[in-house]
């Protein structure tokens, strides 16, 4: 990955030292590991209360409550950044942290379905969307918040199709406004085409009218995961290297996030402070929480010997 070198401004001095500091309570990947060899869920999030995940984590959660708190404390580091930002810059952090509000989107779709009423996110201004979305009353409510807002319409009023076409939004997003995290979004699109061509079923045609970010139409004709590596560019199909069918897909998702987490531990530690590290601290304390969120799952299934093996399979 190559990240632009830029002067360093006033303007980014003040967001680029308390990054650090952040970085600096992160649980890590020992700790996380210690932590999914924990004997139940309860010992594990009595560890956590006295950690940075203390402000929202505690004793007598369930695993899905405790994981969301997870989100939550993440979320609220990342808001704390964004407030030392200098605001023309703001953008940046929105399009990074469009994961939360992704989430609240899907959340909803699941309300509508009769699924349970979750607690949104607060993004406050990190929302790309507003307030609209997270009260919509109708699918189709929640693409008319959709259509004016930067991820754009998703075409149908589909649940499935909104999630998918969010997916590739944000990926158009990151790669119109972060460019050094150009490689992360191409990666992420080549294994979400290879998931939903190879795995779903979705037609190419279907596909191709979501507008994923990747040139050509070559990738529609794919019938194999090593073909469909070759359809696409280096810079895009990286994520599928060494995959020789569908179902080993995963494998290229665990290997794209230790990418995203080398490339921005080197962002983040760059001796020239600035836009770079924050970009690499906001993606490491979203990597941090979600492997610390899979440490947990982990240890509610007692921590023994496969449990920590599935969690470093995926952390």
């Amino acid at each position: 990955m190559r990240a632009a070198q830029r002067p360093l401004s006033p303007g980014w001095v003040a967001p680029s030292v308390r990054a650090r500091h952040m970085l600096a309570r992160r649980l890590g990947r020992d700790q996380s590991r210690a932590l999914a060899g924990s004997a139940s869920l309860q010992h594990a999030l009595g560890v956590l209360s006295g950690s940075a995940y203390g402000r929202s984590v505690r004793r007598g959660m369930d695993l899905s409550s405790a994981q969301r708190a997870i989100g939550e404390t993440a979320l609220w580091h990342v808001r704390v950044l964004a407030g030392w930002m200098p605001p023309q810059e703001i953008d940046l952090v929105r399009t990074l942290a469009g994961w939360f509000e992704l989430a609240n989107v899907e959340d909803r779709l699941s309300y509508l379905a009769g699924g349970p009423l979750s607690t949104s996110f607060m993004l406050v201004g990190l929302a790309a969307a507003g307030a609209r979305l997270t009260s919509a009353l109708s699918v189709a409510e929640i693409r008319e918040a959709l259509k004016g807002s930067p991820w754009g319409d998703p075409g149908a009023e589909d649940p499935a199709a909104i999630r998918l076409a969010l997916r590739l939004a944000w990926a158009r997003r990151a790669l119109a406004s972060v460019e050094e995290a150009r490689e992360w979004a191409l990666g992420a699109v080549a294994l979400l085409l290879a998931r939903e061509l190879l795995l779903a079923g979705r037609s190419p045609e279907e596909l191709a009218a979501l507008r994923p970010p990747v040139p050509g139409t070559a990738w529609m004709r794919s019938q194999s995961v090593d073909a469909l590596r070759r359809a696409l560019p280096p810079d895009c199909g990286w994520t599928l290297a060494g995959l020789t069918e569908p179902d080993a897909i995963w494998l290229g998702e665990a290997s794209w996030w230790r990418r995203v987490e080398q490339d921005a531990e080197r962002l983040a530690r760059n001796p020239q402070m600035g836009r770079s590290t924050v970009i690499g601290a906001v993606v490491l304390l979203g990597v941090d929480a979600s492997r610390v969120a899979a440490a947990l799952e982990s240890a509610s299934r007692g921590g023994g010997r496969m449990a920590i093996e599935a969690f470093e399979h995926i952390a």
